[in-house]
Order: C-alpha cells, then sequence, then structure tokens
C-alpha cells in the first residue's frame, strides 16, 4: 500500500517561508512511477482547495491566491514532492495535504489516488 508522508509545516511570521515535502513510499516494493503529484490546503470550515499540482514532466499548475510566492517542485529519483511558499500571509493558514495519483510500485500495484496525513501551516504575529 502506497503512503504519502508530509513534513515541513509550523508557524510562521506574515511574510516568512516555509518548505513542504512529501515523500511517497509502498510497504511492499518500491514505487515505479507517479503521475500526478500536488498540495491542497483546507481551512477551518472551508473546502478543500488546490494550491499547486506538477505533472510527472514536470509541467505546473498554481492557485491564484499562490501564483508568485509559492513554487512546486518534484525529484523524482525520491518519489517526493516539494512547495516552497514564500511572503506567507495569515490567509495560507490551513492544512496542507500531499495528493498523489495514478502510482504504479515495482510489484505492480496500482493506486489512482492517494493522500497525505497533512501538515498544518500557521501564519500570524
Amino acid at each position: 500500500q502506497v503512503q504519502l508522508v508530509e513534513s515541513g509545516g509550523g508557524w510562521v511570521q506574515p511574510g516568512g517561508s516555509l518548505r513542504l515535502s512529501c515523500a511517497a513510499s509502498a510497504a511492499s516494493g518500491s514505487i515505479f512511477s507517479i503521475n500526478g503529484m500536488g498540495w491542497y490546503r483546507q481551512a477551518p470550515g472551508k473546502e478543500r482547495e488546490l494550491v499547486a499540482t506538477i505533472s510527472s514532466g514536470g509541467s505546473t499548475n498554481y492557485a491564484d491566491s499562490v501564483k508568485g510566492r509559492s513554487t512546486i517542485s518534484r525529484d523524482n529519483a525520491k518519489n517526493t514532492v516539494y512547495l516552497q511558499m514564500n511572503r506567507l500571509k495569515p490567509e495560507d493558514t490551513a492544512g496542507y495535504y500531499c495528493n498523489a495519483h495514478s502510482i504504479w510500485t515495482r510489484s505492480r500495484i496500482y493506486e489512482s489516488e492517494k493522500w497525505g496525513q497533512g501538515t498544518q501551516i500557521t501564519v500570524s504575529s
């Protein structure tokens, strides 16, 4: 079974920066390929929303709210996706969730989509 484990969240003052990481691993066998990966966030009382996505080929997509302040990247060899967020604002406060879809393991196990457990970013002074 594939797991996504996020790290890098925390508390930061407005204007600060954080880098999130999300590593994919498989309980049986290693990861062979992952198609799209991305980050979503959910603030209390709000629906989960897209932050940024990146394809296996490196094409990226950003929500307007973070465009110009954030960079998504991935290391396919490590099955890891990153989100660098700069000039953070209080409205960026949310739980951030990693997503991956179309995952193949070397044991020929396919999972259409997985979510991480989430990591919290709190932006306040």
